[in-house]
């Protein structure tokens, strides 16, 4: 360690700042860089490992409450304190792999020790995934690489944490080449290790791109939303925005919901008619009482019958009591069966109040393949998309400052378990990717006064490694983390025992 060096004095501070400025870019959002991704953490590390363990977790805190800020406002949810708060303590959570890595570097070999971060990184954002309510919409380094298609593809091998733990490995290859002031023989394990790793990644995704199998069929596919000329006329008829309905006020609720379902039932009828096979609504884009459910469900039924279509329809129903609506998705099929009905399973912390579902999306065999649903929010979560199927509908219902960030999240969730992925949104962007992340369709709600997604999508979706396995490359970040942490101590113990 005689050739090992530190920044010190101002200089420690200006990587600092370098480190803090280009994670506000790092993260998804709408202004994401995706380079930033790779980079932030180089100059933060740089900072921790030359100072104290107190100036490391002052070092954390200053970097996680700035891009809290940063990453809450431009999703405009500053004002909604449980969410800022939430997004506060995972970036904190977020942060603390720094610190292992400040505790553990000096203490194992070169080589070794740049797996510390990575393993460490990969292992805190999976277990926050699995626990916190905000699933993966905050905090994986990869989420900003969805149009990466070769790196994509390692995500059906290793899930989303396989990229970030690629990305995460930059800074201790970095500072170690930079400790030891580029010295070849100090660095000759680390560089060629770590950029042989990334090469194969690419090489191997993009061998998986080009050796993809042309599809079989195609089926038609139109997504819809509700036309804002049609929404606009609901408001004026009622805005409905009392968190209870009393019943004087439901005849005129019915007529305003009666604007925006009719708007949506003819639009699926010109859709049909243009030979779609499949109409998928967004979340919530139907609105119906409680009472009036039934009735809106056999009209739904007798136009999926007539026009020989799949119905995937987003509904909001308004219900008296606790909660006050549900959230569900419901598929018709050709023969006026209803295939499906499933509840949101993961409403959004701190802006929905619904019973959530069992989270176990249903799988519909049909002649186009077997058709799965989920909602929105719920492709946040790679746990709840883990299911065999061939196309996967996910109704969603964003609102600027999130649009761009929340539909690439989606696009993962395709790749980890092979099938093709529709996800019609309003007030936000829609998308359809092949099970290979390639984009098949794209459109924006707010340019657009009816806004249509008309796509052919592939009725036969592919296996995955990450489909038979799940989390088990994050499980074995875990144990590496831990086994990290303990080996200098059975290096320790040993050694006394010799001696």
């Amino acid at each position: 360690m005689a050739n090992t060096s530190f920044v010190t004095g101002r200089r420690k501070y200006a990587w600092l700042a370098a480190g803090i400025a280009l994670e506000l870019f790092s993260m998804n959002s709408e202004w994401s860089i995706p380079i930033a991704g790779w980079l932030f953490s180089i100059g933060l590390m740089r900072f921790t490992r030359s100072s104290g363990v107190l100036a490391g977790f002052g070092c954390v805190g200053l970097s996680a409450t700035a891009v809290t800020v940063v990453y809450v406002a431009a999703a405009g949810q500053l004002g909604v304190l449980p969410i800022l708060l939430g997004c506060l303590i995972l970036n904190l959570i977020l942060s603390t792999p720094l610190l292992v890595d400040r505790l553990l570097f000096r203490r194992l070999n070169p080589f070794v020790g740049t797996l510390v971060f990575p393993a460490a990184r990969a292992a805190v954002e999976f277990l926050v995934a699995a626990i916190s309510p905000l699933g993966t919409i905050f905090g994986p380094l990869a989420a900003t690489q969805s149009t990466n298609l070769p790196l994509l593809q390692l995500v059906s091998v290793t899930g989303i944490y396989g990229i970030s733990f690629l990305m995460a490995w930059v800074a201790p290859v970095v500072n170690v080449a930079l400790e030891r002031r580029l010295s070849w023989p100090s660095i000759r394990t680390v560089t060629p290790a770590y950029v042989s790793v990334l090469v194969l990644v690419l090489i191997g995704g993009g061998l998986r791109l080009a050796m993809a199998p042309t599809a079989p069929s195609l089926v038609r596919v139109a997504g819809i939303s509700a036309s804002l000329a049609a929404e606009n006329r609901m408001r004026e008829i009622d805005n409905f925005h009392t968190p209870q309905v009393l019943p004087e006020q439901k005849p005129v609720l019915r007529k305003a919901f009666a604007v925006l379902n009719d708007d949506l039932f003819a639009h699926s009828r010109i859709e049909a008619d243009g030979g779609a096979k499949i109409v998928a609504w967004s979340e919530t884009a139907a609105v119906v009482l409680n009472e009036d459910y039934a009735d809106f469900l056999r009209k739904a039924q007798d136009l999926a019958e007539e026009k020989q279509i799949y119905l995937d329809m987003g509904i909001a129903v308004i219900l008296d009591g606790q909660p006050h609506s549900r959230d569900i998705a419901v598929l018709v099929a050709p023969d006026g069966q209803v295939l499906s009905t499933f509840d949101k399973a993961h409403p959004v912390p701190g802006m929905e109040s619904l019973r959530p579902g069992d989270g176990v999306p249903p799988v519909s065999e049909t002649p186009y393949g077997r058709l799965a649903n989920v909602i929105c929010f719920d492709a946040d979560f790679p746990g709840t998309l883990r299911t065999q199927a061939d196309i996967m509908f996910v109704p969603a219902n964003d609102w600027k400052g999130i649009e761009h960030m929340h539909s690439a999240n989606a696009v993962f969730r395709a790749v980890e378990n092979g099938y093709a992925l529709v996800r019609q949104t309003s007030n936000g962007i829609a998308i359809t990717v092949d099970a290979y992340g390639v984009n098949l369709a794209r459109t924006n709600y707010f340019s657009t006064a009816q806004q249509s997604m008309v796509v052919s999508v592939p009725t036969r979706g592919t296996w995955t490694v990450y489909g038979l396995v799940g989390d088990l490359f994050a499980w074995l970040c875990v144990a590496t983390v831990v086994g990290l942490a303990v080996l200098p101590l059975f290096r320790r113990t040993r050694h006394q025992g010799w001696s």
